[in-house]
Parts: structure tokens; sequence; C-alpha cells
């Protein structure tokens, strides 16, 4: 079994569109922009055994909002923050 990135909590799994609230906002209503560091891998929140390939993004708004999501199955998205100790 393939280790995951540290350093990162599951915030949700949600159907494509469905919100989910990273720091106060729905990210479908606003821009992503990817970063430019490498995808990370972190294991699914209900199948831990499961590893997924996501990349990490900021949000285009008026303030910084990082964040990492990928769709873990057919139109179901899970989204990941830094945990605490990794915010800075």
């Amino acid at each position: 079994m393939t280790d995951f990135t540290p350093g990162w909590r599951a915030v949700g799994v949600v159907a494509e569109g469905d919100r989910v609230m990273i720091q106060g906002q729905n990210p479908w209503g606003l821009r992503w922009i990817r970063a430019e560091e490498a995808p990370i891998t972190v294991p699914h929140p209900s199948y831990p055994n499961q590893r997924h390939q996501v990349n990490v993004y900021e949000l285009d708004s008026t303030r910084s909002v990082r964040f990492a999501a990928g769709e873990l199955s057919a139109g179901v998205w899970g989204f990941y923050v830094p945990a605490p100790d990794r915010i800075a």
C-alpha cells in the first residue's frame, strides 16, 4: 500500500457541485487556481486503505484559501486542507 502525503486532513466527500465549506467558502462557486506543487497522495476518508492522488489549489478569492481536491469515484469529490500544524 502506498504511503500518503502527511499534513493534510479530509474536510468532505461530496457529489460534484454539492456544497462543501473550506474556510467558510464553497469552492464550487469560485475559480480554482492550481498550485505549482506536485499532486499529493491522500487516503479516502471512508475507505482509508484506498489512496488517491489529488491536486493542490488556491481559490481565486479575496483571501488565500489553500486546499486539495480530486475525483475519488465517478462524480464524487474529496476535499482536503492542510492540517493545523501545516498552516503558515
